[in-house]
């Protein structure tokens, strides 16, 4: 009997138990959630075994974007190998011409938020009004359907809580815009939505983020960006300290609710950029706060960081800026803590073999350079959420390449390994890791800008490597197909010379030694 004094059912009340033991196995599962590595704070752990971060991600629509069918993504995402995908919670973004069409933008009534459009009256977008009162049950139930079925594939989700709003008209868009929403709350600038500066805005974005923490966290597959690309410094309006102040305060609410909950997460994110002329992207105080575990950079010009200005290529220029990306891993490698390289766009609106080449190099690049890399892949849109046949084939494929090499790396009890690689051909950027003194790997790729007449020509010549005493066995491998060479003997303690064949773009030789 109940207290009102009406019978529940049986098959409800077995209901119940199978929820409350489906619960009870969520929160288990919970506190062994996606962890830092206890045994290398550059990685992470993931159900017993260590993750680097890999992807060629959608635009982060899977759960805003009604039609986009995220089963298929994830399949796919599987099928290569990805690791990681990243999804926004709120923020909605608009098309333009160097932005393309993507899962994040979508049309008005496609839009799903964790409010429900009640009206009366409609919002700046044309459709019925947000009741910020009021949750949505469809977004929550899609969110959980998602988060569900990338955890029975393996596939670690960050969840993106806030972002940047980046200009008036996509400001519009947001249910917090006080035009947008019957409570009227949100009556800024696009400029102060991320800043203390409105009591009342703070509360629902405080509310909005423990909301999210309750129906999340019971994931082991999760973790948190706390804003998306923060931003400050437009003259009138919120200074980067501002912003910082802003993301101190929501890291204090997000890891509040997981200590009531007992749900251990992990937060990740980067300290606010400045904006300017031009931009400049300092990281110093990333990786001193204690409001990230996770260090994401979206590698551009004037990255800063140990009194050094990086330049990782501009925003879908097609620029390749392989030494900065290498300069940058390996400067903040000695940083304890996981950094990667979130969403790479320096040519990702060029879904050609070009634009494609410069993500694969890229993410070798900073994959053998210590760091987590995830790409763009524009192919994947509403109806084409596999991506498409050409992108299959090449980028979705490279980096399922990439995916299975670090699979057969001990990268967890790895190191930077410069010198082992003495000399090499003009034209390449070598990046290397060992593992544990009996593993080398080096991946040589042609650093020559699209601009260069030269650019795609073949590289060959002799490599020199230094290995430490013992017996090798040494390969070369490609990143286009993930083909083994045949191996050859090595012998470590002194130099020696090994001729490359003749290659275009990338190639990687490993050395790993026998048993003696």
């Amino acid at each position: 009997m109940t207290g009102a004094g009406r019978t529940v059912p049986r098959r409800n009340r077995w209901l119940g138990i199978l929820l409350l033991a489906a619960t009870a196995l969520a929160v288990s599962r919970a506190q062994e959630a996606v962890k830092i590595d206890p045994e290398n704070p550059k990685y992470l752990l993931f159900r017993g075994k260590p993750l680097v971060l890999i992807s060629a991600s959608e635009h982060y629509g899977s759960v805003i974007n009604q039609p986009f069918d995220f089963e298929k993504y994830l399949d796919d995402a599987q099928k290569h190998k990805m690791t990681v995908t990243r999804t926004f919670l709120l923020y909605r973004e608009l098309q333009s011409a160097r932005n393309p069409s993507s899962p994040c933008k979508p049309e008005s009534p496609d839009f799903i938020a964790p409010y429900p459009r009640t009206g009366p009256g409609k919002a700046m977008d044309g459709e019925p009004m947000y009741d910020l009162d009021k949750w949505n049950p469809e977004y929550f139930n899609r969110l959980h359907r998602f988060l569900d079925a990338a955890s029975r594939r393996g596939i670690v989700v960050e969840l993106t809580i806030f972002s940047n709003t980046y200009e008036d008209e996509i400001w519009a868009l947001n249910p917090l815009r006080a035009a947008n929403n019957l409570q009227h709350v949100g009556a800024v600038d696009w400029e102060d939505y991320n800043s203390l500066k409105d009591p009342e805005l703070v509360r629902r974005q405080a509310a909005f983020a423990r909301k999210i923490i309750d129906e999340t966290s019971g994931y082991d597959n999760v973790y948190y960006e706390i804003c998306n690309e923060p931003g400050g410094d437009e003259p009138g309006h919120a200074t980067r300290a501002d912003v910082d102040a802003w993301q101190t305060e929501i890291a204090r609410v997000l890891r509040d609710e997981m200590q009531r909950l007992g749900r251990p997460h992990l937060l990740s994110g980067q300290q606010a950029f400045s904006y300017g002329k031009p931009d400049r992207f300092p990281m110093d105080a990333t990786f001193a706060s204690t409001n990230f575990d996770i260090v994401n950079d979206h590698p551009l010009p004037n990255t800063q960081f140990g009194g050094q200005t990086f330049d990782m290529g501009d925003f879908m220029s097609k620029e390749l800026r392989l030494a900065g990306v290498q300069d940058f891993c390996r400067a903040t490698f000695s940083q304890r803590k996981p950094v990667a390289l979130d969403e790479d766009n320096a040519a990702s609106i060029y879904r050609d073999a070009t634009g494609w080449t410069i993500h694969r190099k890229r993410a070798w690049t900073a994959l053998l350079s210590g760091c987590h890399y995830d790409y763009i892949d524009f192919s994947i849109t509403v109806g084409s959420e596999a991506g498409t046949p050409a992108s299959r084939a090449a980028i979705r494929s490279w980096m399922q390449h990439l995916s299975g090499f670090m699979d057969s790396f001990d990268f967890v009890h790895s190191t930077p390994a410069p010198d082992w690689i003495v000399a090499q051909p003009r034209h390449l950027v070598v990046s290397s890791l060992s593992a544990s003194g009996r593993d080398f790997v080096a991946y040589f790729a042609d650093d020559r800008e699209v601009t260069d007449p030269t650019a795609g020509e073949s590289i060959s010549g002799e490599v020199t490597i230094a290995l430490p005493a013992g017996s090798y066995e040494a390969w070369l491998c490609s990143p286009v197909t993930g083909e083994y060479s045949p191996a050859i003997r090595v012998s470590g303690g002194a130099k020696t010379e090994v001729t490359l064949p003749p290659f275009q773009q990338d190639i990687v030789i490993r050395a790993t030694r026998t048993a003696e």
